[in-house]
């Protein structure tokens, strides 16, 4: 398969979006394809070097590293994090006694998602663990997997305190170097000399603004690069795909291994440590998203292929449904795999109106709602959250159309708008009543 099939795919697929960078590894050579420019305002051509803010994708970084310190006999998994960082307070002694290394890196630390601001006078990693009495615990540690941000940042104060290096510095030391990172940084200074790409996001009347802070809301600081601060190119990412593919690494080979089964999530079917695991038509993968402020981030390997893609874009809502369609378009175009969603069931009247209500973590509120014809999902950051930041920060997601599953009831589907082809199920009580929703992996309470 050509450049130009590849090429002429992201051009026609990313016709309103301002800039993406696509990337494959397929049989031992690297192809790219980009398309538009780093910013509307003052527009340079986007490339395989240009650099985007990846978000979550960063969590493959920090685990990695963790990882090497585990090889180096300095951590171990299962040890409980107070061993590491002994002033650790969660919001319940037995969750701070129990949890583990692994619990962060898989997600079932039991602490809620979203970050905590770090006293304005300390942006440090050291700052944020010291204000982690303050985050809900949703669940006992390993009694579930729900995304945390929060786990990450505490996993990247492990690092520090093992290292007795800056986060940045240590992950620097452990994985950048090694495996030959030379355009991935964390820090804004070394970002700033190099081409770019900016963050739009689509207002109401359909046309961008710029996305600010340029990294992500609430994630500017120090203390939040462990979960999501990194910045690199396609052309790195590659680099970072063919690192982590490299034939008899242990270490790197045991983040593939299935920790925990996740249930009718887009994210995957289990997760390794960092990494999610999908099976797509029989294929194995694993790999790793990430949302920024106007920035989507896309990194999926196929090991047993030695096959990997990665996909960039700078606009949000749209970049997220464009970097899925790159994905799916290049695992079919190269190796023959085909993804399709799962067809959700007719509208149901009793069900619709049993899961409509509104849902809530510590950061964003999930409204489920009939108008007796169908049911919707619309999710927004708090408004309490946006008030109590200087910052701007990405629009909610309209009303968009979902279905149920077929099954018991419990397992949906999105079917449209920036979160189309999202999975998710709800979850109920002794009494069988619903008093939850997973979405993106994430858990969200319903009010009573």
């Amino acid at each position: 398969m050509s450049y130009e099939d590849l090429s002429d795919f992201v051009r026609a697929t990313a016709e309103d979006i301002p800039g993406v960078a696509v990337g494959v590894l397929v049989d031992g050579q690297e192809i790219y394809a980009s398309h538009g420019v780093t910013s509307l305002d003052n527009p340079l051509t986007v490339d395989e070097k240009t650099l985007f803010h990846l978000a979550s994708v960063t969590k493959t970084f920090t685990a990695t590293a963790l990882m090497r310190l585990v090889e180096q006999g300095k951590v171990e998994l299962d040890a409980p994090v107070r061993r590491y960082v002994p002033e650790l307070r969660l919001a319940d002694e037995r969750t701070t006694a129990e949890v583990t290394v692994l619990n962060l890196l898989n997600h079932t630390s039991g602490l809620d998602w979203n970050l905590i601001d770090a006293d304005e006078d300390d942006g440090s990693l050291a700052g944020f663990v010291a204000r982690m009495a303050e985050l809900p615990a949703i669940a006992p540690p390993g009694a579930r997997a729900s995304y945390s941000q929060a786990g990450y940042n505490l996993a990247g104060r492990i690092i520090e305190k093992v290292t007795g290096l800056p986060f940045e510095k240590a992950v620097a030391r452990l994985v950048l170097e090694p495996a030959g990172l030379s355009n991935t940084f964390f820090d804004p200074d070394d970002i700033m000399v190099r081409r770019f790409a900016v963050g739009h996001n689509r207002g109401a009347d359909g046309t961008f603004h710029f996305a600010r802070p340029w990294t992500a809301w609430r994630a500017g600081s120090h203390g939040n690069n462990p979960g999501g601060g990194i910045v690199s190119s396609v052309s790195d990412l590659l680099r970072w795909a063919r690192y982590h593919l490299a034939a008899g690494d242990e270490t790197l080979g045991r983040m593939r291994e299935q920790t925990v089964e996740l249930r009718s999530s887009t994210l995957g079917d289990a997760f390794g440590i960092s990494w999610f695991l999908r099976d797509v038509d029989g294929v194995r993968t694993i790999g790793h998203g990430g949302s920024g402020n106007g920035q989507f981030a896309e990194l999926l390997i196929v090991p047993e292929r030695g096959f990997a893609v990665v996909s960039l874009a700078n606009a949000g809502p749209d970049g997220y449904p464009f970097n899925q369609s790159v994905v799916r378009w290049a695992l079919e175009h190269y190796l023959g795999v085909v993804e399709r969603d799962p067809e959700p069931i007719p509208y149901d009247e009793a069900r619709a109106r049993e899961a409509a209500g509104r849902y809530e973590n510590d950061a964003m509120n999930l409204d489920i709602a009939t108008d007796g014809t169908r049911l919707t999902l619309e999710v927004g950051i708090k408004p309490e959250i946006r008030q109590g930041s200087d910052a701007e920060m990405p629009p909610d997601y309209p009303p968009a159309a979902m279905g149920f599953l077929p099954g018991d009831g419990e397992e949906y589907i999105l079917t449209e708008g920036g979160l189309k082809g999202q999975r998710g199920f709800f979850t109920r009580d002794d009494d069988g009543t619903i008093v939850g929703v997973d979405l993106a992996g994430r858990l969200f309470g319903k009010e009573r």
